[in-house]
């Protein structure tokens, strides 16, 4: 198999690390791995805030709902949405910008999405470890002042990277006809999700020792109630007036 798939094909979320930093030139090149990823129409709307004070990132553990690895990576990263950058740049020439339609903030966070993973499969390439954070949208808004994001920058998720201190099991993804379709849309097979499931059951129960037994379906109740309700004003506070 080819070495680049294989790495695609293996990646875990990492949430224990070793206390060893990363160090700056091994940052530099994973950050410039993801500003090689597309973007549309060449906004490059993502930014990507290091954040080293230790204060800090006590608090975005916090906020984070508690999430301990936040604070203990060897670095962490805030992947956010910037529309305030390529504003500036329209108005330096004496255009007119409404960073506000929802295209633009629909760009800004695919370009964010783009760029990260980039940086994640360089950082494994590298032998660290990664794992997404986005419970930072928990409290956007205090981590926006917490960073000192302007206007038309928000937040889209954080990014833990370090040297893996744990070898977690693989988790299993839907099988591949459920995802891969031809020509229209189908709902998945009845079987196919049972046997999915099944697959979740034991992963689980082996990842937890037996305490937790659950399944994908199950877990989707994250999707019954209301998720974060607060984001709609919180990104029209931003200036993202989703028209």
């Amino acid at each position: 198999m080819n070495d680049v798939i294989a790495l695609l094909q293996s990646h875990r979320s990492i949430r224990k690390f070793k206390p060893d930093a990363v160090p700056d030139p091994l940052i530099e090149q994973i950050v410039r791995c993801g500003q090689a990823a597309a973007s549309s129409s060449n906004i490059q709307a993502a930014t990507v805030i290091r954040v080293r004070d230790a204060g800090k990132r006590r608090r975005l553990a916090e906020l984070a709902g508690g999430q301990s690895y936040v604070a203990d990576a060897g670095a962490f990263l805030v992947f956010c949405a910037d529309l305030h950058r390529p504003g500036l740049a329209v108005t330096r020439l004496g255009g007119a910008f409404d960073g506000g339609m929802t295209e633009q903030f629909i760009i800004a966070t695919v370009d964010v999405a783009l760029a990260a993973q980039n940086c994640a499969v360089a950082a494994e390439a590298l032998g660290l470890g990664i794992c997404y954070i986005g419970g930072l949208r928990n409290n956007p808004q205090d981590v926006c002042e917490l960073l000192e994001l302007p206007d038309l920058v928000y937040p889209v998720f954080g990014f833990c990277l370090g040297y893996p201190d744990q070898v977690p099991e693989l988790k299993p993804r839907l099988p591949l006809p459920v995802v891969l379709m031809e020509d229209r849309y189908q709902d998945a097979p009845e079987a196919a999700i049972a046997g999915y499931d099944a697959q979740m059951r034991d992963y689980y129960r082996s990842r937890t020792g037996g305490q937790k037994s659950s399944s994908w379906s199950e877990e989707l109740k994250v999707l019954a109630g209301k998720s974060r309700p607060h984001m709609r004003a919180f990104l029209a506070r931003r200036g993202f007036k989703l028209d």
